[in-house]
């Protein structure tokens, strides 16, 4: 019986290391073979001020939508149109992807009649939320060069 404690450890521990051995290369395989990260979609809106305007613009691959008005004075204008891949490249270029999680948000002045201007970015692994990023000075110029492009491509009545 003692031959049997005494090998009934090291078959344990030799298992155990070769678990932890595979489950530890699994891990890695994993997170090396996924598919890259790309751009799905980029969500832009401009929303507050006294009158309670707002205006949101939605851009995927293949389209834009952009809604905006005022509540006080019950305007509502929407707008829609198809983009080429080339638009989207445009539009999508200048996004450091690897970035994103780095890019700070400021506290809403919508309570104080001030307009909030939020980014949302859906990637094909996460999403990502912006509110007044504009203050990070350092990380908001890839979202500026967006909103640059944006406007270079929706007609001046919906600016």
């Amino acid at each position: 019986m003692s031959v049997i404690r005494n090998s009934n450890p090291k078959t344990f521990f030799t298992a155990f290391l070769l678990l932890t051995f595979f489950s530890c290369t699994q891990k890695k395989k994993t997170t090396t073979n996924g598919a890259e990260e790309k751009i799905i979609s980029v969500s832009f809106s401009n929303v507050g001020g006294n009158a309670g305007s707002y205006r949101k613009v939605k851009v995927n691959q293949d389209s834009l939508y952009l809604e905006k008005g005022t509540v006080s004075s019950k305007e509502h204008t929407v707008w829609k149109s198809a983009i080429t891949a080339e638009d989207w490249h445009q539009l999508t270029s200048h996004f450091d992807i690897k970035t994103f999680s780095t890019i700070k948000s400021s506290e809403s002045i919508q309570a104080l009649n001030g307009i909030d201007e939020t980014f949302q970015i859906k990637t094909s692994k996460t999403s990502h939320v912006y509110v007044n990023a504009y203050t990070d000075t350092i990380h908001y110029k890839q979202l500026q060069k967006f909103k640059d492009q944006l406007s270079q491509i929706i007609p001046k009545e919906y600016q």
